[in-house]
């Protein structure tokens, strides 16, 4: 049958912003939607026959001077089929962070992307947001069967926090998972082995299928078997999570807000270009917000 899904690790092609301001890092690594890159790792996907999926940051024409970090799915005629941009994020612009204006111009279709492809119907989760259940629930509940995960997380013999995520958003949504992490770190102020490892298939029911160890490695693939997943899908049982969700339960607590959308645009709407230490000042204003509402307790 041969490689059909090549999936690499976050930001591989660039690595991360290291005090750099916003326009800076956009300028310095951040890749046009429509720039030779894509052109280039496309000849790539034809030439070997293969879908590539990768992680980067990224321009957008309606927001001069942010950039937003970007997942994306080149099928083997060399067309990107998938860009989906990373939704929760520390110290990164977000979709959300311009909400209102996101929406207007791309819709919400374009904020949960799936991708109908040859090898089944794929997604992009990036990084950390593999904690977050909810992402991988509204890709689920939109399609997706492969969750692509381009990650640079810490390598460990130990279950990591994102490491025992990766098993459960797996099997709540019946979805095979495929995790590509960083082989490592060089020119930054880390031990260079830090986050080496822990790339993985995980499938339906939550196994680990194949995970690859410490040090160069090729041993982390494997094959996805798509008529079988969707065989179990189709299946009554307790383990069919994803048919027994009851999603009206939730919905008046999902309907408030925590972190605040809309937090780089002003009053008129508009977007500007923040200095990066509005990032840590709304998450400050978020944790006091839930204090006071009694959510976290006070000391």
């Amino acid at each position: 049958m041969g490689l059909k899904l090549v999936v690499a690790p976050e930001y591989f092609l660039t690595g991360y912003p290291l005090g750099d301001t916003l326009p800076a890092w956009a300028e310095k690594a951040a890749f046009a939607p429509d720039g030779p890159e894509y052109q280039r790792l496309g000849q790539m996907c034809q030439t070997l026959g293969i879908h590539f999926c990768g992680n980067v940051y990224e321009t957008d024409v309606h927001f001069p001077g942010l950039y937003f970090q970007t997942s994306f799915v080149i099928d083997d005629s060399g067309k990107v089929v998938l860009r989906y941009r990373r939704l929760v994020s520390l110290y990164a612009p977000t979709p959300h962070d311009v909400w209102d204006r996101y929406l207007e111009i791309y819709g919400l279709d374009a904020v949960f992307p799936v991708a109908d492809t040859a090898l089944g119907r794929l997604a992009c989760i990036a990084s950390e947001e593999i904690c977050y259940p909810e992402i991988a629930r509204a890709l689920a509940l939109r399609g997706a069967e492969v969750f692509l995960h381009s990650t640079s997380e810490v390598g460990s013999p130990r279950l990591t926090p994102k490491d025992i995520a990766k098993r459960a958003r797996a099997y709540e949504n019946g979805a095979f998972l495929v995790s590509a992490n960083t082989g490592g770190l060089v020119g930054v102020d880390f031990p260079a082995g830090s986050t080496d490892g822990m790339s993985k298939i995980v499938d339906y029911r939550g196994e680990v299928m194949v995970e690859a160890g410490p040090g160069e490695s090729m041993v982390a693939n494997a094959l996805i078997d798509i008529v079988a997943l969707r065989r179990q899908r189709r299946t009554p049982g307790m383990s069919n999570l994803l048919s027994r969700q009851r999603l009206e339960l939730f919905a008046a607590t999902y309907a408030g807000t925590v972190h605040p959308p809309n937090t780089m645009l002003d009053a008129k709407g508009q977007f500007f270009v923040p200095e990066r230490a509005q990032f840590t000042a709304t998450q400050r204003g978020v944790i006091d917000a839930l204090t006071q509402r009694g959510v976290f307790g006070h000391e």
